[in-house]
């Protein structure tokens, strides 16, 4: 291989080296021998203090992509020699790269020229914190020189491109590694951001200025126009820092956040779904540069000169100039924080009414505007003004964002926004067909201006405003209007078989969510409106019966449900819900709870859901689809409203305070919660809900996602709550369904899944008999028929033959499931019932293993209702009953391990080989699981202490004689599965770090596996698994310092050297970690987030074995044939464990000096040794 270092070069050595590099990138390009060439690239990138190489064929070679090679080079090679590079070359270095790019401003590659100059922008950070502030300032001066037109605009516009790659680099989102840890990053960009960056600023702007009078006088393609967009890119990229010292002062800051929510500018956290808005916090420093006398309406001006100049150009909407000078404003429109002074928000409210009256021209009036963009007008000038309405709505609150707009116009901005939105809307539905189309944007940007308008960042506020109700509400009418338009002409569509419909019901509920909050702003007249427009439905629906095609007002009725099931409730996500804020606080002079605008349409939804439960009804009406709306209503509206918990009081209230809230205008707000309490109708509308979903189970066979809504969010919202659970296990309903559960075989009909979320659903509701011991009767009554059954067939003479039939097969499996189901809805209450219940088939269980062992998926099913059962019942135990559970889980595992070995045979094809991998990964990680519930005994134990002298299994031993099981089938290949690995090292490093004094006792083949797997996992790509190694490591080797350092034998022969069979010397697993970890740290590649847990597992390894520690250096010592790098190393090496203070022991002090060593270490030698 060619060598590419020359520190004295020769003219006919880098003009060969340029032709072997500009041969492999033509190689590349042609795809000619590509890895030959390919290879070539790497060897050059790889190359020791190339720089004088790269430079000659950046000055000479007429190929650019060996330029960019060469440009590259540098940049791999700074950064791992610089080191030990001396400052001259650093400085040299950064000025070629500046000069460069300053020297060949005219270049047509402009790749080339912007890869150097992030190079050079790299390098000077890499310097940063060595380089003096008089060279920095040297340096920058000759920057400004350039951005501000002193030596010609090609320059400017090169200068500008250096500055927005210094930008990047020291920003922490985009900036380059470099194998240096956060703490340099993070000094680097406060020094920038503190020193520079708002002169960096000024200088864009200044170079803005300087071009600005030009541009309406030249071509859109000159150089006075780029030199502009790319200014104001630099602008705007600034601006988007992320400026710390602003963000810290303003959450310390608590009076600067009252002041702003007194002044109308209280949305600083909101959130947005899909816009991505980014708010612009620089500071008080930035106040001068940002908001002195027309350094904002210049923009503005500026814009309006570039419309006008190119007005008969529709195209000139999209040109760089025009997008930067927009995402500029926009971004003027996000700015907030200590910037502003403390005077009420009356320069930040001056503020937006400037930037309003400059954008209001890209969205005002919305029909024209609208009406042009559908006859070719470019949009993005209008989604920016969308944007530009976001950004202002979220910084103040709905009074003061409506108030800045009738300053300007005879309307408020909230009637600007809803007519916009209207407008929007119907433009949507007239290109319905287009999918992701300007309009779907526009209408994201605005229901999110909508979201964060509408909903309360203080929670223990009301929602309810008076501000925007009238608009809101003819917004949401026109909502209804379009949406049920476009339901029904999508009644006849194929949608749900699409690849995407998750995604798609994820989008839709989104989109209904912002629907619901504007209909919550006026919900005095938008439920109401609901109401009527389902009784109409659903009278068209009845009135047509036999004599017209149903599905259109079928599916309108589906949208209705959707939308008022997000307007009446929340999603609550596993928290409690509870009645949206903004219902309960309006209808205030509501005094009969029958009449309660909420009672009446849940009322008519629930009426209406009822009649499914006549058959000739429901035949002639009800289908599945419609049925999945209302299932998945029932499922919503009972979280929220069905039985509430405490229908007295409302959010945020106190016992204290009830009584007052009694005497105040809250009556509306008791009324609604009590009419669905166990007084009133809660009881009745409980019952209903069961029936509507037995019904549903049994009446709807083979529709999947209507079973699934019952079953997986309608049923356990139903248990959800002890209080409804006491009143459910009293209903007739409730008992037909379990005991149609327990005892007959119609349910068995249901998928597997479903099955197991219906027993923990029946078992779950045990939790509402009266005492324990009804509690696990309950649970022996629901569960005994099955645990009988599989108790029976085992004993059966013909079993073996009789088990292997498909019906028999689909028995068991639902039974699995059902049991997996019930273990998972373990509590206190019902917890003996359980054990009992896994206890009567744990010789059944075995059986089946031995018989199913051909069978994966049975087999799979019966150690997931073994992890599950065993999670829920060890913590529990007492010694007796653990005893007797540590047992069968042996057992389980020796069975199952006997029958595996080898089973994965390598002459199997490759789809059977993977197939095969694949159903041993499952079982395998659901036999860790196993193991890793069973550790929990020793963490969490809530068994009692009876005090009988009983001996408590010892968990350790049990779970190592686990490993010791099943560690053989987990090979390499398996391992490649990042769930199962990840599992295996976090059991692994948590038996280490706990019970390291086990791991002595093991076998050398076992304990050999055990080192075997994590020398895989320090090659790992996955960092959690490598940390998990790492600590694993630091728990072996500091064990055995400690045990050695008390005079015991720590790992004994496992530590020592040995000879193996053939007579081979071999090191002890110690030193074997050790070169191998050294190894690692030397010269692979690894993230630099390791290096704190590999100095913690690499000093106890040191310490146990010094001597081996000065072997390996002597070794490294001996490969270096370059004297000064040699010496270098030398010294390194001896720093390593001498510097800083460093002691022979592991305190944690003494760890903390080791990783400050080793971080300097592998900064100091780490370049050069890679390129040995």
């Amino acid at each position: 291989m060619q060598s590419y270092a020359l520190e004295s070069p020769d003219l006919s050595q880098v003009q060969s080296a340029m032709a072997v590099v500009e041969q492999a990138c033509n190689s590349i390009q042609m795809h000619m021998n590509p890895a030959e060439a390919e290879a070539t690239i790497l060897a050059f990138r790889q190359s020791s203090r190339p720089y004088q190489t790269c430079r000659y064929i950046l000055e000479n070679s007429h190929l650019a992509n060996a330029r960019f090679q060469a440009a590259a080079t540098i940049q791999d090679a700074a950064v791992r020699e610089w080191g030990f590079l001396p400052d001259e070359e650093k400085q040299s270095l950064i000025s070629f790269c500046l000069s460069f790019v300053m020297e060949h401003a005219h270049a047509s590659e402009a790749y080339v020229q912007t890869k150097l100059s992030a190079v050079g922008a790299l390098l000077m950070k890499r310097g940063w914190l060595e380089s003096t502030a008089a060279e920095k300032d040297a340096f920058f001066i000759q920057v400004r020189q350039s951005v501000v037109g002193a030596h010609g605009r090609h320059a400017q516009f090169v200068g500008i491109n250096f500055l927005e790659s210094l930008v990047s680099e020291f920003s922490p989102s985009t900036a380059t590694g470099m194998g240096l840890p956060v703490e340099f990053h993070e000094k680097c960009r406060a020094s920038l951001e503190t020193k520079h960056l708002k002169d960096f600023y000024c200088w864009a702007q200044d170079a803005v200025l300087s071009v600005a009078n030009e541009i309406g006088y030249c071509d859109s393609t000159g150089p006075e126009v780029k030199v502009c967009a790319a200014a104001m890119r630099l602008m705007s990229q600034i601006l988007n820092w992320e400026f710390k010292k602003t963000i810290t002062a303003d959450v310390g800051g608590v009076k600067n956040r009252r002041d702003a929510s007194f002044s109308g500018f209280g949305h600083e956290a909101a959130l947005f779904k899909k816009s991505e808005l980014v708010l612009v916090q620089p500071g008080p420093a930035w106040r001068d540069v940002l908001l002195s006398h027309g350094r904002i309406g210049w923009v503005l001006e500026l814009y309006r000169t570039i419309g006008q100049k190119s007005s008969s150009d529709r195209s000139w909407i999209d040109s760089p100039l025009a997008v930067s000078a927009r995402q500029l404003i926009v971004q003027f429109c996000s700015l907030t924080g200590t910037i502003f002074p403390s005077d009420d928000g009356q320069m930040q409210e001056q503020h937006m009414l400037l930037l309003l009256a400059g954008i209001i021209q890209w969205i005002d009036p919305p029909d024209t505007i609208l009406n042009a963009i559908t006859y070719g007008k470019s949009e993005s000038e209008m989604l920016d003004g969308c944007r530009g309405l976001l950004a202002m709505a979220s910084l103040t609150t709905p009074s003061l964002f409506d108030r800045l707009l009738k300053s300007l116009r005879p309307f408020g901005t909230l009637s600007l926004l809803s007519l916009l939105t209207c407008e929007v809307m119907k433009a949507h539905a007239a290109n319905k067909d287009e999918e992701e189309t300007w309009a779907s944007e526009a209408i994201n940007i605005l229901l999110d201006t909508w979201n964060v308008l509408l909903q309360p960042t203080d929670l223990s506020k009301s929602a309810h405003s008076a501000v925007g109700v009238h608009e809101a509400f003819a917004l949401f009418s026109t909502i209804l209007e379009f949406e049920l338009k476009v339901a029904g002409e999508s009644a006849y569509d194929d949608g749900d078989s699409s690849e995407q419909f998750q995604a798609f019901i994820s989008a839709r509920d989104e989109r209904l969510s912002s629907y619901a909050l504007i209909a919550r702003a006026a919900a005095d007249k938008s439920i109401p409106l609901l109401t009527r427009l389902f009784s109409e439905k659903v009278s068209l629906l009845c009135q047509g019966s036999g004599r017209a095609d149903p599905i259109r007002t079928l599916e309108e009725l589906y949208w209705l449900l959707l939308i008022s099931g997000h307007v009446l409730a929340d999603s609550g996500d596993g928290e409690t819900a509870l009645v949206p804020e903004a219902l309960q606080a309006q209808f205030q002079d509501v005094t009969d709870p029958a009449q309660h605008p909420v009672v009446l349409l849940s009322g008519s939804i629930i009426n209406f859901a009822e009649q499914s439960l006549h058959p000739d009804t429901r035949a002639a009406f009800f289908s599945s689809r419609l049925m999945e709306a209302l299932i998945w209503f029932l499922a919503r509206w009972a979280d929220t409203y069905l039985l509430p918990i405490d229908t007295g009081r409302g959010h945020n209230c106190t016992p204290s305070q009830e009584g007052e809230r009694l005497n105040e205008p809250h009556q509306a707000r008791k009324a609604l919660l009590c009419f669905f309490g166990e007084k009133n109708q809660g009881k009745s509308l409980l019952d209903t809900i069961v029936r509507i979903a037995s019904t549903t189970l049994i009446s709807w066979p083979g529709e999947k996602i209507l079973q699934e809504l019952t079953c997986f969010q309608l049923l356990p919202a139903l248990v959800c709550r002890k209080n409804i659970c006491i009143h459910l296990v009293t209903l007739e309903s409730w008992r037909e369904l379990a005991n149609a559960f327990a005892n007959e075989r119609i349910l068995f009909s249901l998928a597997t899944p479903l099955q197991r979320s219906l027993a923990k659903v029946l078992s779950r509701s045990a939790c509402g008999m009266s005492n324990s011991e009804a509690s696990n009767q309950y649970v022996r009554d629901l569960m005994g028929p099955m645990t009988g059954f599989i108790a029976d067939i085992t004993k059966k003479d013909d079993i073996k033959s009789v088990a292997q039939q498909p019906d028999a097969i689909f028995m068991v499996s639902c039974l699995l499931e059902r049991l997996r189901g019930a273990a998972r809805a373990t509590e206190p209450r019902t917890q003996k019932g359980m054990f009992e219940m896994g206890v009567a088939i744990m010789n059944p269980l075995l059986t089946l293993l031995e018989i199913y062992k051909n069978q994966s998926a049975v087999v799979y099913l019966l150690l997931k209702f073994v992890v599950d059962w065993v999670d829920g019942q060890v913590v529990f135990l007492e010694a007796k009953d653990t005893a007797v559970l540590f047992r069968f889980c042996v057992q389980l595992l020796e069975i199952y391990s006997s029958n595996n070995i080898g089973r994965i045979s390598l002459s199997l094809s490759s789809s059977l080989l993977n197939e095969a991998k694949t159903e041993k990964y499952k079982d395998l990680r659901a036999l860790l699981q196993l193991l890793t519930n069973l550790c929990s005994k020793d963490l969490v134990d809530f068994s009692p202490d009876l005090g009988n002298g009983a001996e408590k299994p010892d968990v350790a031993q049990v779970v190592y004689l686990g490993l010791h099981i099943i560690t053989p089938l987990i090979s390499l290949e398996l391992l490649k599965y990042p769930k199962l690995c990840r599992q295996y090292f976090s059991l692994l490093s948590h038996m280490l770090e706990v019970y390291p004094e086990k791991v002595a006792k093991l076998t050398p083949e076992a304990f050999s596996h055990i080192i075997g797997t994590l020398d895989f996992a320090l090659h790992n790509q996955d960092v959690e698994v490598v940390n998990m190694s790492l600590s694993s490591i630091n728990a072996l080797a500091t064990f055995h310092y400690k045990e050695r350092s008390s005079g015991k034998e720590g790992l004994g022969l496992h530590a020592v050297d040995y000879n193996d069979p053939s007579g081979t010397r071999q090191e002890g697993i110690l030193g074997r970690l050790l070169e191998l970890l050294l190894h690692l740290l030397l010269f692979e590649d690894y993230s630099t987030e390791l290096v704190a847990a590999a100095a913690d597992a690499l000093l106890p390894l040191i310490v146990c074995d010094p001597g081996l520690y000065q072997r390996l250096g002597h070794e490294l010592l001996e490969r270096q044939e370059n004297s000064v790098f040699k010496a270098r190393l030398a010294t390194a090496l001896q720093s390593l464990t001498s510097s800083n203070q460093l002691t022979w022991s592991l305190d944690r002090i003494n760890r903390q000096r080791f990783r400050k060593n080793l971080h300097y270490f592998l900064v100091d030698v780490r370049g050069f040794l890679r390129t040995m």
